[in-house]
């Protein structure tokens, strides 16, 4: 099972840069999961990658194709908590916070799936084999 936070759920659907490392991670475990925050995340991000209208609008189609195959984890309380857990122990941003939470939920092994450094310690601490450029 593999974790995709916001930043792998948008990389994966741009062209070079990590998209084929984190491709080849996802066609090697096709169980995909990621937080509810991720879609709002991911797509919220599209409009300070581009200006033009049709490529924001492809972007977002690839996105929204893209999460109808992930398994969503609930930002409920549990979620929260422990957000608020990890926020506490660690330099954290909210936003990584809530993703790492959600991502503790699930049974190890399991992958973590990120473009953004500052979640790697935190999911390797966590006991995740991370995908990272």
């Amino acid at each position: 099972m593999l974790y995709l936070d916001a930043s792998a759920l948008l990389a994966v659907n741009l062209v070079g840069g990590s998209r084929p490392l984190l491709l080849d991670a996802m066609t090697a475990d096709p169980v995909w999961c990621s937080s509810a925050l991720s879609l709002t995340e991911a797509v919220g991000a599209i409009d300070r990658l581009t200006d033009e209208a049709v490529l924001r609008a492809d972007l977002e189609d690839a996105i929204r194709l893209t999460w109808d195959h992930v398994a969503v984890v609930p930002a409920d309380r549990r979620c929260l908590d422990r957000a608020t857990e990890l926020l506490r122990e660690r330099p954290l941003r909210l936003c990584d916070a809530i993703h790492l939470a959600a991502a503790d939920r699930l049974e190890r092994p399991a992958g973590f799936v990120t473009v953004d450094p500052a979640q790697i310690p935190v999911a390797q601490a966590l006991g995740f084999t991370v995908v990272s450029p």
